[in-house]
């Protein structure tokens, strides 16, 4: 190999940091595959990055296996140089063309309308509320009238880099929890790596057109909240100029139910709820699912929507399904699909794993408890055996570590483990799932007859519904091809075919994905 060929280097380098094993591969692709070398020679290595948020992200995590690969290829000790050239990666024209289908995509879009109307009263949707919204520090100051005490800023003069994420989070009316959702400490894989570059591509760009907005997706517990407060953090943290709100949709729906309502008393009411949203340079609005059905307040979402993002202002949206799988108005389903959008898949045990190490790393800071050891088959086997939501996951390691300190078993064994987390997660109340279950949810979702369902008829909406629904008790109550078929009126080879239809279609088809995903949620809470 030739020390002075830059590229034969870096590939060589990347192939040795991948083989030590102590970092996921995905998350080596994600930072390192942002580097560019430019020169080399016996002992030195000069390379760029596109953001000082990717350069201080190797120097931090993977300078030293950087090193120490060099040192192993070629004998000597090595000198890494990393600097800053937005133009050094191709890694915005991957986004450009990324979000390009979706906007060739839009048909039609609804135009801001040059004043906001206040529209009647809406009745609170009955989603729990969440903590207030954030609110950065404004380069001009908000009056106070427009902020209550928790988002009056008590530490705005003070240098970012002099704050501790308490002093942010106290300054911007979030709470220490949310705080901590940041960029760094957020487990890569292949099941989120796109999601997560497209996160860090926008808190470090805000208002770039051609990821504003942001739509994220993908089913509960996958990480879309933690995302979108990283962006919210890093923003507040490098740009505090910058005015930066993030709210559940279902806490905006009582926000807009109390504006609309006090309005006829207090005209400035709906001014002020207006007015915190418009004055935003970066919107964020979780779990926008949440909207569905609520069509005065969503009118009044994409007022803003569009009144931002026509100013240049970034909007961020999550949800737990696509926008085309949104049960609102086409235009709407348009704006979300305009700007970049992109899914969170289920984490791989290959990711689970490493938020499990992450997660007790991060407890053994917070605690000092420096020598817990959990053995590696524990850690294997909860990876292997939990469900794809990370709270249930990481709540599954917290009760292994309540086990080990509060009840005194520091030597758990793998058999402990089995047992204790037997009906843990939520594949385990897989079993009580009834056929009838099955076949309910799948008739609400596409919209068939019971008697279609399990007839003969065999056009092609109840005939793909009936696929599906046969597949789903295969899958979630794995009985028999027999048994299935006597309460689908259907003998065992017609029950085989339809399982290996959809089997095959889900190979190709992220649509049919998504679909499982929401009819399978709504079998195991219904």
């Amino acid at each position: 190999m030739d020390p002075n060929n830059p590229y034969e280097t870096w590939q060589a380098v990347i192939d040795k940091v991948k083989s030590y094993g102590t970092v996921n591969p995905a998350q080596i692709d994600a930072f390192l595959g942002r580097m560019q070398p430019q020169a080399s020679s016996e002992g030195f290595l000069m390379a760029t990055v596109d953001t000082e948020f990717i350069k201080g992200q190797i120097e931090k995590r993977f300078l030293a296996q950087i090193e120490q690969a060099l040192n192993e290829l070629f004998g000597v000790a090595y000198v890494v140089e990393i600097e800053v050239d937005p133009n050094s990666s191709a890694f915005m024209q991957q986004i450009a063309a990324a979000a390009r289908p979706a906007q060739a995509s839009v048909s039609q879009q609804p135009t801001a309308p040059a004043a906001m109307p206040v529209p009647a009263a809406q009745s609170p949707a009955p989603q729990p509320a969440v903590a207030q919204a954030p609110v950065a520090p404004a380069a001009q100051p908000t009056p106070a009238a427009q902020l209550s005490p928790a988002t009056q800023p008590t530490a705005a003069n003070a240098p970012a880099a002099q704050l501790t994420g308490s002093q942010i989070a106290a300054a911007n009316g979030m709470d220490i929890g949310a705080a901590a959702l940041t960029f760094e400490n957020f487990v890569i894989g292949d099941s989120n790596r796109l999601a997560y570059s497209m996160a860090v591509a926008v808190a470090e760009n805000p208002g770039k057109s051609t990821l504003n907005p942001l739509f994220i997706y993908g089913k509960s517990g996958l990480g879309k909240t933690h995302l979108l407060r990283a962006i919210q953090n890093y923003i507040l943290e490098t740009r505090r100029e910058l005015r930066v709100v993030y709210i559940d949709a279902s806490e905006f729906i009582n926000e807009y139910s109390i504006a609309a309502q006090a309005h006829a008393k207090d005209k400035s009411s709906y001014q002020t709820f207006q007015s915190r949203y418009l004055d935003a340079d970066v919107l964020l609005i979780d779990d926008v699912q949440y909207f569905q059905g609520k069509e005065a307040t969503i009118n009044i979402v994409f007022q803003l929507f569009n009144r931002l993002t026509d100013a240049g202002k970034q909007v961020v949206l999550s949800a737990d399904r696509s926008p085309k799988n949104i049960d609102i108005d086409e235009r709407y389903k348009s704006r979300f699909n305009s700007g970049g959008t992109y899914d969170i898949q289920p984490p791989e045990v290959e990711t689970k794993l490493g938020i499990i190490k992450s997660f007790i790393d991060e407890y053994k800071r917070t605690e000092g408890s420096w020598d817990l050891y959990i053995p590696e088959d524990i850690q294997m086997y909860i990876a292997e055996i939990s469900s794809s939501n990370v709270r249930e996951l990481k709540s599954a390691v917290t009760k292994v570590i309540s086990q080990m300190t509060a009840f005194g078993n520091p030597d758990i064994t793998l058999a402990d483990v089995k047992s204790l987390l037997e009906n843990h997660f939520s594949a385990g109340a897989l079993r009580k799932i009834t056929v009838e279950a099955v076949q309910k949810e799948v008739e609400q979702y596409y919209q068939v007859s019971h008697a279609d369902l399990v007839g003969k008829k065999r056009t092609r909406n109840i005939a793909y519904a009936r696929h599906v629904a046969i597949y789903l008790c295969r899958q979630m109550i794995d009985i028999p091809y027999n048994d299935i078929g006597k309460r689908f009126n259907r003998d065992h080879s017609t029950i085989m075919s339809s399982v290996e239809k959809i089997e095959e279609k889900l190979k190709n088809d992220r649509e049919l994905q998504e679909e499982l995903e929401i009819v399978i949620k709504n079998i195991r809470e219904n």
